[in-house]
């Protein structure tokens, strides 16, 4: 077992009492997110497996919070403020997929996974704080939502990129999702810088009917802001995020507007994935082009 509180350790005596319950608190649930393994997935001194204790999910959260709230600016609440950790009861009802180098003992990228039979127990998606997910709940089959997708910004290579979806792909296969979804994020709240890559997504990407979420009215963005004739290719795919490129290349779609997250410093869309579409070669094949732009 890698030794993560030796490594993640917080100045949390006394903390405790002053938070009382707020601390390792963990909903009621008879979901087990330690009942699941993958197979081997290593390249070099990286390895890709699920969550094996509250220790590492916890350092996870750590990641997390570097990532969210240090680098991209979302405002925490006084809870994951003192603890530094990106906390949410959600947690409790996910498996979590880690990214390890196994060379420091150190995580250094996680996604965080959630079937249906999970969101049901919970009440809901994390998604649908933010979208209408209604048409994706009626989806025939075993659904999957993704979410808190991060890696540590020594990391964001072609390798980890690559490794991470192995590890996507095993946990599908294990679980016989036929559709996965999550919200997408471009950093920040200026619409302007994105104008570009908003357009594109919804001329060229938007999800067919069936499928098709909305944005919730209350921080409703309508992405048609450029008429198709009139986006520019190449500045509107240099505006997307790498992660937003790699669902597209695997046959994803968006839904209908974006919904700007202020307290979450971002702009969100919503992806939508069939896992039909998602091939091992054409994984490898996107992969091959990446190069370093993750």
């Amino acid at each position: 077992m890698y030794q993560f509180f030796k490594l993640y350790t917080l100045p949390l005596k006394g903390l405790e009492k002053k938070l009382g319950r707020m601390i390792n608190s963990t909903m009621k649930t008879s979901f087990n997110r330690f009942a699941k393994t993958l197979p081997l997935l290593r390249a070099g001194n990286l390895e890709v497996r699920l969550a094996q204790s509250e220790e590492e999910i916890e350092a996870a959260q750590l990641l997390r919070y570097e990532i969210f709230y240090d680098e991209c600016g979302a405002q925490p609440d006084e809870t994951m403020a003192l603890l530094k950790r990106d906390i949410s009861p959600i947690d409790d009802f996910c498996d979590v997929l880690l990214a390890i180098d196994r060379t420091h003992n150190k995580i250094v990228g996680t996604y965080r996974f959630m079937l249906r039979e999970a969101a049901l127990e919970h009440g809901g998606h994390y998604t649908a704080l933010e979208f209408d997910v209604r048409k994706l709940l009626a989806y025939p089959g075993q659904i999957m939502e993704l979410s808190r997708s991060c890696v540590h910004k020594n990391y964001r290579t072609k390798p980890t990129m690559q490794l991470l979806w192995r590890g996507i792909g095993a946990y599908t296969r294990l679980n016989k999702v036929d559709l996965f979804f999550g919200c997408a994020s471009f950093v920040g709240t200026d619409v302007s810088k994105y104008e570009q890559a908003l357009a594109y997504l919804h001329h060229f990407h938007l999800a067919p009917a069936v499928l098709r979420t909305q944005a919730l009215p209350i921080h409703y963005l309508d992405m048609n802001l450029i008429s198709k004739d009139k986006v520019d290719l190449r500045e509107a795919k240099r505006q997307l995020p790498p992660l937003l490129k790699a669902y597209l290349r695997v046959g994803g779609f968006v839904g209908e507007g974006a919904f700007i997250d202020t307290l979450f410093n971002s702009i969100d869309v919503c992806i939508i994935v069939k896992t039909a579409t998602v091939g091992e070669r054409y994984v490898q094949k996107y992969i091959s082009s990446m190069d370093k732009e993750v």
